[in-house]
Parts: structure tokens; sequence; C-alpha cells
């Protein structure tokens, strides 16, 4: 909007110009300096629109790159939430989860509550029967990752590539405990998704605060301050969720 307003400013200067001189300087001159002058509104009118149009042509390319940056965050998260039902905290590394989505295996499980003997009771009551309820948790079957989340396809092997903006690019994955509970964040900075784009829209877009978009200087997924698996974005951004 900076550079709009500098240009509209110079526009209005320009038009100014146009008629001081059509007021002040001599008959012979006016059509040269006119003509000049007059060029020079076109001109900068033309920035100003090829600015405006840029900004319009940012906006759609960028939704179209989050929308594929946003689907793998949603891929990662739900591969860490298969991780930590398995181990207990989650991958801190891509390599341990890929190879935990390629080979690992995820319990089904059923609860049920049965009664049985308390002894300890039992003994304080001088031997009459005393019973409790317990919850047993039975292992029904087994499920892969691969096949619950990827439904069967190869991309969880590269679930660390961004896959826009800058090439060959890759996510950022932490892990770790927050007031002993596991949390973990995936990111990546939106200059490298934005890529190739004009460094002043990247700034603005990086500026960003507005709800429907992504919030802050990157996309991502998780939290190491909080304990929380969402995303920065808009829902509208994804396709999974």
């Amino acid at each position: 909007m900076t550079i709009i307003a500098a240009i509209v400013g110079i526009i209005l200067l320009t038009i100014l110009i146009v008629w001081l001189i059509d007021k002040f300087v001599p008959k012979k001159l006016k059509p040269v300096i006119n003509l000049v002058l007059w060029g020079l509104i076109i001109f900068l009118g033309y920035i100003t629109f090829m600015s405006v149009y840029k900004e319009i042509q940012f906006n759609q390319l960028k939704v179209e790159r989050y929308k594929v940056v946003i689907d793998r965050l949603v891929d990662i998260r739900d591969s860490q939430l298969a991780y930590k039902e398995v181990k207990g905290e989650y991958a801190g590394s891509f390599d341990k989860l890929i190879d935990f989505v390629g080979n690992g295996q995820v319990p089904i499980t059923q609860r049920r509550d049965t009664l049985v003997l308390d002894e300890e009771r039992t003994r304080a009551f001088g031997g009459v029967e005393t019973f409790k309820t317990i919850t047993l948790i039975d292992t029904l079957s087994f499920y892969t990752v691969k096949d619950s989340i990827f439904k069967g396809s190869d991309r969880y092997k590269t679930m660390d590539e961004v896959g826009v903006g800058k090439p060959g690019a890759k996510f950022e994955l932490k892990a770790g405990k927050l007031d002993d509970i596991p949390v973990f964040e995936a990111s990546v900075d939106k200059a490298v998704v934005l890529d190739g784009q004009e460094k002043y829209l990247i700034d603005k877009e990086k500026q960003a605060i507005s709800i429907a978009g992504v919030k802050g200087e990157s996309v991502k997924i998780g939290s190491m301050e909080e304990v929380s698996t969402s995303g920065n974005w808009g829902k509208d951004l994804s396709n999974k969720e």
C-alpha cells in the first residue's frame, strides 16, 4: 500500500504540474511538455495497476501453495498422534516418524469392566469375600498407519518435504514435553513457501493476523509452547479438516 500511495501521490503531483504549465509556460513549449507529462501519468498509472494486479496474483498463488503445505502438515500431525499412541511421546525426527508409519502397528483395543476378588479387603473382613471392579484392556487387532492415514500410498516417505516454494525445502520438526505432557511442532517459514515472489509481498504476508489466513511468520501445526495439535490457519485452507 505504501508503494501504491506514493505512485498515486506522484500522479496527482504531475497533474498539478500540468495545470501550472498550462497557466504559466509559453504556448510554444506547452505541447511538448504536456505530451511528456501525460506520458508520465500514463506510465505511472500502468505501474499502479500492475502493483494491484501483482498483489491479486500473489494472493491466488499463496492460497494454492498453502493448501499443499497444510495438507502435508495434517499428514504429519495424524502420523504423530499414532506414534504417540504407541510410544507415549511424539517423534523428534522425520526418520523416526517415517519409519514408524512404514513399519509400525497401532493396536485396536477394547475396554471392559470386570469383578475380581479383593484379597486385601477379604482378609480385613475375616475371610468374607469382597469384590472390586477393574478395567481390562483387550487388544483385538492391529492396523498400520500407512494403510490408515495414507491409504496404502507411499507419499509418507516424503512427508518431510514442503513440496512447493523453495526447491528441496523441508519442514522443521520438534518434539518434547511441556509440564510432562508430550508436545510437538512441525513448521516452515512463509518465505520458503512463497519463494520467488516479491519480497515486500512476502514481508507483508508474514505480518498477517487474520483468522481466515495463516497467522504469523510460518505455517505450522502443533506447538512447543502450549499443548495443542492445531494449525495456525483458517479452516478453508485445508482439504483434510
